[in-house]
């Protein structure tokens, strides 16, 4: 198990980055920086590479659609080079307000670019010279499109890993699916432990079935808000707006994955008041509506006996 931590990406991000020597040294394993539509993630773990020896660096994440496949592998292998060989390309599909509204780009085939863009990487990083012809990306751009000049070509550096980690933030069952066949890890977020198998189980099973050998064990990455102490409970309410943000305001009615997942975990009624809460404006009203058990059993908050051994109160 390694420990991480994921940056705030709405501002203080200098001063948070000078706190993570400190983490460093009393073992935090990864960072993973987010993007969202704030601040771009790239520069921010180029900052961090420089101001850290041995913790490594994760996006969390870059979305598939505002960036072209190559970009994205000559980013990856880029920060790879600065910080030593450490860091991993997290990937996902973001929401269509984002995506849509934010970069202009239609949100479409989530499932098919990212399968493509993670071939493409690979191809990158193995310096291969770059042929793709799939069904959502053509390179070298086909014959009568374009001006014809394009070539095949090769990244002119040599990356320090031709197998630059990829994991892919998931939460739909074929996307989940997809992930554990072809990515290096996988990231889920509200993972509640004890549901886990029952909302994913089926679609983890499927992908491994299918899952090529030499990548290894899935990697899952389990967020987990962090507190211990025994007087700490209260800090459970930390999480109640965040929470609200994502299931109730992170994507149009009938089109919100967070609030999607928060039913398939069994808060149906919960979800839909919280997301008409949230879209009313009453943010704090739909917050309050966060169920307990959720925000306790996605985290570990607790004396120190509670989270050593994952129980819960």
């Amino acid at each position: 198990m390694r420990i991480g931590m994921a940056l705030s990406y709405s501002g203080g991000f200098k001063e948070t980055v000078e706190e993570l020597g400190d983490y460093e040294k009393a073992g935090l394993d990864i960072v993973y920086v987010a993007e969202a539509y704030s601040f771009d993630a790239v520069s921010q773990m180029g900052y961090i590479a420089a101001k850290t020896e041995r913790v490594e660096i994760a996006s969390g994440i870059l979305n598939i659609y505002s960036r072209t496949p190559t970009a994205l592998a000559q980013t990856a292998a880029g920060l790879d080079y600065v910080s030593e060989g450490r860091f991993s390309l997290g990937l996902g599909a973001s929401g269509p307000q984002v995506i849509e509204g934010f970069h202009g780009v239609p949100y479409t085939a989530p499932l098919g670019r990212t399968r493509e863009i993670i071939e493409i990487c690979r191809k990158v990083w193995r310096r291969e010279r770059l042929e793709h012809h799939g069904k959502h990306y053509d390179m070298p751009v086909p014959e009568g499109q374009g001006t014809g000049l394009g070539k095949p070509l090769k990244i002119i550096n040599h990356p320090v890993r031709a197998d630059i980690p990829v994991m892919v933030a998931a939460i739909g069952p074929k996307n989940v699916e997809m992930t554990a066949e072809i990515a290096n890890g996988w990231q889920p977020i509200f993972y509640l432990p004890e549901k886990a198998g029952q909302v994913w189980g089926e679609s983890l099973a499927a992908g491994r079935a299918k899952r090529d050998p030499s990548l290894g064990e899935l990697d899952v990455v389990g967020q987990a808000p962090l507190a211990i102490g025994d007087d700490v409970q209260g800090f459970l309410e930390f999480g109640r707006p965040m929470a609200a943000l994502y299931i109730g305001g992170m994507g149009a009615k009938g089109r919100n994955f967070y609030n999607d997942l928060c039913r398939r975990y069994g808060w149906e009624k919960e979800a839909e008041e919280i997301q008409d809460l949230y879209l009313a404006g009453k943010k704090d009203e739909a917050a309050a509506k966060v169920p307990y058990e959720l925000l306790e059993k996605m985290s570990l908050i607790g004396p120190r006996a509670t989270c050593a051994n994952g129980s819960r109160r």
